[in-house]
């Protein structure tokens, strides 16, 4: 991992949650060299111990926010909660759910309870 070119923007932040560094590596690689996200950040969610990832899609304005997570993972309300906080209450956050054969699932999440559009 130290090897490969991501590492960098990373660094600071890997070693200090240990068990979330594969998910936060993961989805950081996939958000900015695959979906090609611009001015992506990496942010320190202290209070649930692991990175989050801030950026917009291409061709949009809207800052994003990203919260890793393996699918090994037990996540609670309290948790999500907690990292709504710490990201300045934003309308939603995405949890980038990550597995050992590589793959990634996004799920929108709001809080509270929000119509879908129809």
């Amino acid at each position: 991992m130290q090897a490969h070119p991501s590492y960098p923007a990373l660094a600071h932040l890997l070693p200090k949650y240990p068990r979330a560094a594969g998910s936060v590596f993961h989805a950081y690689n996939d958000i900015l060299h695959v979906q090609k996200w611009t001015d992506v950040k990496v942010v320190d969610l202290e209070g649930v111990c692991r990175a989050a990832i801030t950026g917009k899609k291409p061709k949009t304005d809207v800052t994003l926010h990203v919260v890793p997570c393996s699918l090994a993972e037990t996540l609670s309300f309290g948790w999500l909660t907690t990292a709504f906080t710490l990201l300045s209450d934003p309308p939603e956050i995405f949890l980038a759910i990550t597995s050992d054969d590589a793959s990634i699932v996004y799920y929108k999440l709001s809080r509270g309870i929000v119509k879908p559009q129809v």
